[in-house]
């Protein structure tokens, strides 16, 4: 959420109509975790710490992370019945069938 990507991700859910979202969490590590993010369509967001946990409670996931932090928790944070899904912008796995 801090970063370029997370940013640009951010700045492109803002501008979107037509994909419905209800609310909007942002995660970060523990130096970004706690600050406020203001956005102009869903207000003022604190970052929280990330955990797979907390980021299996989405519906969607955007991953503006490296790829080892990708290959780390991404599966984890999609598997199953009852996990989110997640579109990851890192290297990770796009040769990965």
């Amino acid at each position: 959420a801090t970063g370029a990507v997370g940013k640009e991700i951010i700045g492109c859910l803002e501008k979107c109509c037509s994909f419905p979202i209800d609310s909007l969490r942002l995660f970060g590590s523990k130096r970004s975790a706690g600050r406020k993010i203001d956005t102009s369509k869903f207000g003022n967001i604190t970052i929280e710490l990330f955990s797979e946990d907390s980021a299996r409670e989405c519906d969607v996931v955007f991953l503006a992370v490296d790829g080892d932090f990708s290959r780390a928790h991404a599966e984890n944070i999609c598997k199953g019945d009852d996990g989110a899904i997640v579109i990851d912008n890192s290297s990770a796995f796009r040769y990965k069938e």
